[in-house]
């Protein structure tokens, strides 16, 4: 069986304690050498979109979200019990049809609001901002790794609304796009120097 680990698992990893850190980090050595044994508790999440989904015991409260398949298991992310099933709920493995790569892609659920109309004083007018990606073919931008549920999202994001795009799409997406904001108001370096805070 093939054993990966997922950019996101490392990422989740480092912001546990380090006694937390300790026991995950042996929970996922015993599960390399040995997936099968018994001692794991796996257990299927019922409310996940992606059936593969399933998350194994590593203490107490923590709770290694992995994929598992019949010839691969992924480490994908570890919380604590209710955050790691809630992350899972979202996900789902992918394959990009272009860049070819895996990917734990956010699902977004629509939302719709009711508008109860009510009586404003007349809003001041207020210059809107130019998308960013706008002028950005579909195919180049899935070229770049945008998952195509997110491409209507990237052409329309503008300055405002990037960098909280950002933190949803892909690890390899969100690192193409600052390459193609030379000729915008909001420069590459910008967008670098806002990710880091």
């Amino acid at each position: 069986m093939e054993f990966r680990i997922a950019d996101t698992f490392t990422d989740s990893l480092a912001k546990l304690t380090g006694d937390e850190q300790k026991s995950v980090k042996t929970t996922a050595f015993d599960l390399q050498l040995n997936p099968a044994n018994p001692g794991m508790s796996f257990h299927k999440l019922d409310k996940a979109r992606d059936k593969n989904f399933w998350s194994v015991r590593a203490g107490s409260d923590l709770r290694i979200i992995v994929h598992k398949s019949s010839d691969s298991l992924l480490l994908c992310f570890v919380d604590h019990h209710d955050p790691a099933y809630q992350w899972a709920e979202r996900r789902k493995l992918e394959i990009h049809p272009n860049t070819g790569a895996s990917q734990l892609v956010e699902i977004r659920e629509t939302v719709q609001e009711i508008t109860i109309p009510r009586y404003v004083e007349a809003p001041q007018l207020v210059q809107p901002k130019l998308p960013l990606f706008e002028h950005i073919a579909a195919d180049a931008l899935l070229g770049y790794g945008v998952p195509k549920e997110w491409l209507d999202d990237v052409r329309a994001a503008n300055e405002d609304t990037i960098l909280e795009l950002a933190d949803h799409l892909p690890a390899e997406a969100a690192e193409a796009l600052p390459g193609n904001l030379g000729t915008s108001r909001f420069s590459r370096c910008q967008y670098l120097r806002a990710k880091s805070l």
